[in-house]
Formats: C-alpha cells, sequence, structure tokens
C-alpha cells in the first residue's frame, strides 16, 4: 500500500513538473513574441521618423505627412500596448503629440507645394539622403495604400509627384555629373551621362508630352552636348602632316651647303 503511495506521488510530482516546465515554455514563448513584435514597431517609428525628418528637403504634400503621421500612431499605439511599464509612460507621451500634430494637420489648411520650383542639394551627401528617402517614402506609401489606409486618389496623386521628384533628381545628377567630367576633360564619360540623361527624357516625354520640366531638360542637355563636344575638337590634338610635307619645310629651313 505505501509503495503503491509512493508511485501516485512520484508520478503526482512528475506531472507537476512537466505542467510548471510547459507553463513556461508557453511564457517565455509569449514573451519571445512581445519582444519581436515590439522590436517590429519600433523600427517602423524609427523609419518613417526618419523619413518624417528629411521631408524639409522636398516639397511634401500635407496629405503624404499625413500618411506618415498615422504610420508612426499605429505603431505607438500597438508599442504601447504591448510595453512593460518602464517604457509605456514613454510611447504614451509620444502617442499624445503624434495625436495633436495629426489633429493640427486636419484642421489645417491642406497644401500640396509645387514640385517645379525644386532645387537638387548641392552636397552629394543631401543628395544621397533624398534619394534614399524618397524610395522609403514610396514603399511607404505603396504599403499603407495596399493595407487600405490610404485613399486610392491621394496614392495616386502622391505616388505621381514621387516619380516626378526622382525623375528631376535623376537627370538633375546625371548632368551635374556630366558638366563635372567634362570640366575634368573625361569627355566619354560625360557625352555618356548626357545621352543617358536625353534617354530617359525621351521615354518620359513620349508619356508625358507636356511637362515643360521635360522640354527644358532636353534643351538643356543638347546644349551641353554641343558644348562637350565643342570642348573635345578643341582639346584634341592637330592631324599630323603628310610626310612629304614635312620633308619639304625641313629642306627648306635647313642651313645651306657651301659649295
Amino acid at each position: 500500500m505505501s509503495f503503491t503511495l509512493v508511485l501516485i506521488l512520484i508520478g503526482a510530482l512528475l506531472l507537476l513538473v512537466i505542467g510548471i516546465n510547459v507553463l513556461q515554455q508557453q511564457k517565455e514563448r509569449v514573451e519571445a513574441e512581445r519582444r519581436i513584435e515590439f522590436a517590429r514597431q519600433r523600427a517602423i517609428i524609427d523609419e518613417t521618423e526618419a523619413v518624417l525628418s528629411n521631408t524639409g528637403m522636398m516639397p511634401c504634400s500635407t496629405n503624404i505627412v499625413l500618411v506618415l503621421y498615422r504610420r508612426v500612431q499605429d505603431a505607438l499605439q500597438a508599442a504601447t500596448a504591448i510595453s512593460n511599464s518602464q517604457q509605456q509612460s514613454d510611447y504614451q507621451r509620444r502617442l499624445a503629440d503624434i495625436n495633436n500634430q495629426i489633429t493640427t494637420l486636419q484642421t489645417g489648411q491642406p497644401q500640396s507645394p509645387p514640385i517645379e520650383n525644386f532645387r537638387l542639394p548641392d552636397n552629394d551627401k543631401q543628395i544621397l539622403a533624398l534619394v534614399q528617402t524618397l524610395k522609403k517614402l514610396k514603399a511607404i506609401l505603396r504599403a499603407e495604400h495596399n493595407k487600405g489606409k490610404v485613399d486610392p486618389s491621394i496614392f495616386a496623386q502622391e505616388e505621381s509627384r514621387i516619380d516626378s521628384l526622382q525623375l528631376r533628381i535623376n537627370v538633375d545628377s546625371m548632368l551635374s555629373r556630366a558638366r563635372a567630367a567634362s570640366f575634368m576633360k573625361q569627355y566619354g564619360s560625360s557625352k555618356q551621362m548626357v545621352t543617358k540623361a536625353l534617354s530617359t527624357l525621351h521615354a518620359i516625354k513620349a508619356q508625358t508630352p507636356n511637362d515643360p520640366f521635360i522640354g527644358r531638360k532636353v534643351d538643356e542637355a543638347k546644349q551641353l552636348l554641343d558644348e562637350i563636344m565643342g570642348a573635345q575638337k578643341q582639346s584634341e590634338p592637330s592631324a599630323p602632316r603628310p610626310k612629304n610635307e614635312e620633308d619639304d619645310i625641313d629642306m627648306l629651313f635647313q642651313p645651306k651647303k657651301k659649295w
């Protein structure tokens, strides 16, 4: 009887240990999933805020800024719900700030600055940051549209603005590099970049023939190409004279023999 009781107690103890292990593993799995989700939301917040910090480098409309703010808002709400007590107060404060900013934009007059006056930064580092920002901005806009959080008409309008800005940066950058290469007398590279810029412009012109930027840049690229061709021609050495002509000139100016 006592032996049976011992076996029962041992079995119960084993079941208790197994149950505790299962609960511990479940708790660890839940905590790991919470940390992964929290890290994902933090990455969304950091990426979106980085894009927002660079929007001053380009003409951004109120609509695209609202898309970014709402993305941060959604991520902050999710992060607040799964954050620990130490983090929660900070995320609640940031969420209150972003809510106020969204309210301010929604109650204000919508703005859509024209992109015709956009000028490429002189600093190569700023140009690179701008290119990367536009690439991320386009990806964010598409992702939010796929989630149904962006009106289709706003999506089409804002994507078109981003495409136009990317075109301007691409063309202006190629023409700027071509001028620099021509200044360094690297005429082959310079002509190649201008030709590439012209090919890009002609391809876009076929789709948007009435865009004044395209026509203006086509004329600018053609003029630059003529300047490069002229500079290259002037820098080329003159053609060697025929051998017979050289002999005749040498005989004319050589010392005369005394007879």
